[in-house]
């Protein structure tokens, strides 16, 4: 399936109610962002009003991992504001400005108001890795998608893009934080997940 023809798809899905929500999903490094972004920019293109609304600002912080005993699990369902995000989804069918998180990923941090859908915005694309998931609060979401795109990159490809990822980010034991984290995570998303309006195997030209 080509560009054009999701963003035609997309475009023909009525608003719920006053914005078109657009999930992309998909395990870690299987390209979310980047597709997202491709999307957005391909509808502004036509000129639709479109925002990209990433899922990892929801991150809970380290110190409540900690606290938690999940730090060594950083990723997992578990270890997001899931509640949080459902308000904050649900908040994006209004007619109003909303105000979300963004993570930073080199600080390992998120940012409360680093992001902003403004009132006029009419299609957002939200994206990341628990937005189909068949687990409460998840479920919650599956509803207010108008549209939703699940990438499902080769496991090869995850993996390799993962060790790239790690090494940008000077994380040490690599090998070992992928094996007893990301593919759990990658498992989880890959078979919890309820189905999508449209599987890719890699971004679309």
């Amino acid at each position: 399936m080509t560009l054009d023809q999701i963003c035609a798809q997309i475009l023909d899905r009525p608003t719920t109610p006053h914005r078109r929500l657009v999930a992309v999903v998909g395990p870690p490094a299987s390209g979310k962002s980047t597709l997202a972004q491709i999307i957005a920019a391909h509808l502004r293109d036509q000129g639709e009003d479109t925002s990209v609304v990433p899922m990892d600002g929801f991150h809970l912080d380290d110190a409540l991992l900690k606290i938690d005993g999940t730090q060594n699990r950083k990723g997992a369902p578990n270890t997001f504001d899931a509640y949080g995000f459902v308000r904050l989804v649900q908040a994006l069918q209004s007619h109003e400005q909303v105000v979300f998180p963004v993570f930073d990923r080199n600080r390992e941090i998120a940012i409360a108001g680093a992001g902003r859908v403004e009132a006029a915005c009419r299609t957002v694309i939200v994206e990341g890795n628990y937005l189909l998931l068949n687990a409460p609060p998840w479920t919650q979401l599956h509803d207010l998608w108008s549209f939703s795109i699940a990438l499902r990159p080769p496991i090869d490809t995850l993996t390799a893009r993962l060790h790239a990822r790690w090494a940008e980010h000077g994380k040490p034991d690599a090998q070992t934080w992928i094996d007893t984290n990301d593919m759990p995570n990658i498992t989880t998303v890959l078979n919890q997940s309820a189905p999508a309006d449209v599987t890719l195997s890699e971004s679309p030209k």
